[in-house]
Parts: structure tokens; C-alpha cells; sequence
């Protein structure tokens, strides 16, 4: 069915160069190596100082940096070399789809950190909720990887392998793409909808959102931000994994190349995520929390003295 799609829309990588692949995988892993290296760098170097948030930062950036590894094969690959085994290519889809869904929960978790340090500054319940960043984290790492080994291993069952140009059979299955549609991407971005909408509610009731301690607009933008990376990287890629999924028994050729670069489109969120740990770190470094608990009218006038300083 969609082996057969996929071997006449196939056209042999190991006889040319698939320049767009290559100049594209080239790029993501250049500028996104240099860019999450150097954020891992200042996230380690601040450790005395580190916030919930700089804890999913750091494990971002460590999905991405192992993600960013996975492509110079697929560089190689897309150069027209043979000879790649067939484990080593589903092992790197593997690590890739991984990361790839760990950026996901990853960038959902610190919008979801945000608003509850935001929302609910000086409660007992959300503050110690917070530090356990550490075990959500592991959490994360254990269910995207743990999640993706069935589609490794049912890899092991099908024939006609083309290394990276393979369709993704068995994440097209209807019991199969119903639950990462629910839960991979349609949960993440409606709980990011939800906190950002709290974080946006909270700057309009601010009493110091109109004078200098607050820089309101830049929030906003950050907001926005975080949203615009999310959507720009992952709605491609889920919107073309549902119409695999609906013409599975007849793949037409150009919704089979759709499906590729959508996964190119994801792999270049390695490259914006640096753009969300400057307005994350940079605005609520500047801000504080001091001026976050001032941003509600009662808060201003009731608790001049208490201001926690765990964010």
C-alpha cells in the first residue's frame, strides 16, 4: 500500500544530490550548533542562580543539540552516498522524533511554569510544584523515547527500506496518529493557548504595566514569541501526518514531498528555540519577581514586605 506509494515517488538518493535536504540540514545544524552550545553554556554557567524555567531551558537545548546531531547523516545521505545500514537509519529517526516531541513537552512546560510563577507568585502549593522541574524533565525524557520505540521496532518488519526516505507507516496507523495528534501536539499548544492568555490578562491588570519597571510590550512579544515558534515549527508537520494518514492506501507523490520538508520545518525549531531563551531569560531576568507580584492591584497595595524569590 503506502511501501508501494513510496517506491514509485522515490527517486534514488544515492545517485544524486537532493540539494534542498542538504542545504537546508546543513543550515539547522550549523547555526542551531552554535546557538544551543553557546545557550548551554550560559545555562551551566549560571547554576547558583538557576530558576525552574533555566531547568526546561537546559533540557531543551540538550534535545535540540542531540536532534542536531542526527542530520550530518542525513546530510551524507542526501550528498548521493550509499551504504548507510538500515539500523543506523532508524536508530538517528529514532533519536530525531524523540527530541523532536521532547521540544514539544518541553517548550509547553515552561509556558506552563511561566503562568503559574505569574499567577500564583505566593502560593505554598504551585512554589513547590515548580522545583520539581528536575523529575517533569525526566518524566519528558522517558515517555518521548519509550513512546517512540514501537515505531523502531516495527520498522524492523517492513521491506523496501530507503534510509531517511521512508514513509512513516507505522505513525500513520489510525490508533497510532489519533493519540500523537492528541497528545504530541493539539494538548501542548491549547495548555501554551491557555497559559498565554493568563500571562497576557495578567500585563492588562497590572497597576505597573503603564510606567518603566514593567516593560510590558517586550512580554508580550516574548508571548507571542513562544507561540509564533511553536505553530511555525510543528503545525506543518502534524497537519501533513493527518493526510498521510487519511490517504495511506494511495499516497499522492506531492503530499509524500510535503511530508519532508514539514520535517525539515521541524528540525529548524533547533534554530528558534534560542530565540524564545533570550525573551524568556532576558525579560524575566530584567523584570523580577518583585515587579511580576506588583503587576495585580491587590498584590500592590498587600504585600509590600513578602516577595519570594524563587522564580
Amino acid at each position: 500500500m503506502s511501501i508501494n506509494t513510496s517506491t514509485a515517488c522515490h527517486k534514488d538518493s544515492t545517485k544524486h544530490i537532493n540539494i534542498i535536504p542538504v542545504c537546508m540540514y546543513s543550515c539547522i545544524s550549523i547555526v542551531g550548533l552554535i546557538f544551543n552550545l553557546t545557550a548551554l553554556v550560559f545555562f551551566f554557567s549560571h547554576t547558583k542562580s538557576r530558576s525552574q524555567t533555566i531547568v526546561y531551558m537546559t533540557n531543551l537545548a540538550i534535545a535540540d543539540v542531540l536532534l542536531i546531531l542526527t542530520l550530518p547523516m542525513r546530510i551524507y545521505y542526501h550528498l548521493g552516498f550509499s551504504g548507510l545500514p538500515q539500523w543506523l537509519c532508524d536508530g538517528l529517526g529514532l533519536v530525531l522524533k524523540a527530541n523532536m516531541y521532547g521540544s514539544i513537552f518541553l517548550l509547553t512546560s515552561i509556558s506552563f511554569d511561566r503562568c503559574m510563577a505569574v499567577t500564583f507568585p505566593m502560593s505554598t502549593c504551585v512554589q513547590e510544584g515548580r522545583k520539581k522541574a528536575p523529575l517533569v524533565c525526566l518524566g519528558i525524557w522517558m515517555l518521548t523515547f519509550g513512546a517512540s520505540l514501537p515505531i523502531y521496532l516495527s520498522r524492523r518488519q517492513v521491506s523496501h527500506e530507503r534510509c531517511f526516505d521512508n514513509l512513516p507507516v507505522y505513525a500513520t496507523l489510525p490508533m497510532v496518529v489519533l493519540p500523537t495528534l492528541l497528545l504530541g501536539f493539539w494538548i501542548p499548544l491549547v495548555i501554551m493557548l491557555i497559559c498565554s492568555w493568563h500571562l497576557v490578562r495578567a500585563i492588562r491588570l497590572s497597576t505597573v504595566a503603564q510606567t518603566d519597571l514593567v516593560d510590558s510590550k517586550k512580554i508580550q512579544k516574548m508571548i507571542a514569541t513562544s507561540l509564533l515558534v511553536f505553530l511555525l515549527s510543528f503545525l506543518p508537520y502534524h497537519t501533513t501526518l493527518l493526510l498521510l494518514s487519511l490517504y495511506r492506501e494511495n499516497i499522492p507523490c506531492p503530499m509524500l514531498a510535503a511530508y519532508r520538508y514539514s520535517l525539515m520545518v521541524a528540525c529548524f525549531n533547533t534554530v528558534l528555540d534560542p530565540i524564545v531563551y533570550y525573551f524568556t531569560t532576558d525579560t524575566f531576568r530584567n523584570v523580577g519577581v518583585r515587579a511580576v507580584w506588583r503587576m495585580f492591584p491587590l498584590n500592590s497595595r498587600s504585600s509590600e514586605n513578602r516577595v519570594p524569590n524563587n522564580n
